[in-house]
């Protein structure tokens, strides 16, 4: 798959956040800008779509921001992966190691 270029330019490295030791990779400015983000919902769709999923699960909170539209373009529904005790409804949890931790999701 050609890897998106002009996102990938726009992505800013924020060292030591959120603590020493962690390079964040700051996705904000492809989300500002059109070409960039439909550069990667358009990547990401045709990678997902290869895999004929019947949902789109998407994990707090990057994954709410591709997801949806991701799901949207390939006319399925978003199952949304979220922190625990932010769904209302029946869950199941899993919790995961982190670079700094672990943390548990819904």
């Amino acid at each position: 798959m050609p890897q998106p270029l002009k996102a990938l330019a726009l992505i800013r490295d924020i060292p030591d956040f959120p603590k020493p030791g962690i390079l964040f990779k700051d996705i904000t400015p492809v989300l500002a800008d059109g070409d960039a983000l439909a550069e990667v919902v358009g990547a990401l769709t045709r990678s997902a779509g290869k895999l004929a999923p019947d949902v789109i699960a998407g994990v707090e909170s990057r994954g709410f921001l591709f997801g949806a539209p991701i799901a949207h373009a390939m006319n399925i529904g978003l199952i949304p992966i979220r922190k625990v005790g932010k769904l209302p409804y029946k869950t199941i949890k899993e919790e995961y190691a982190l670079e700094y931790g672990t943390a548990t999701v819904e």
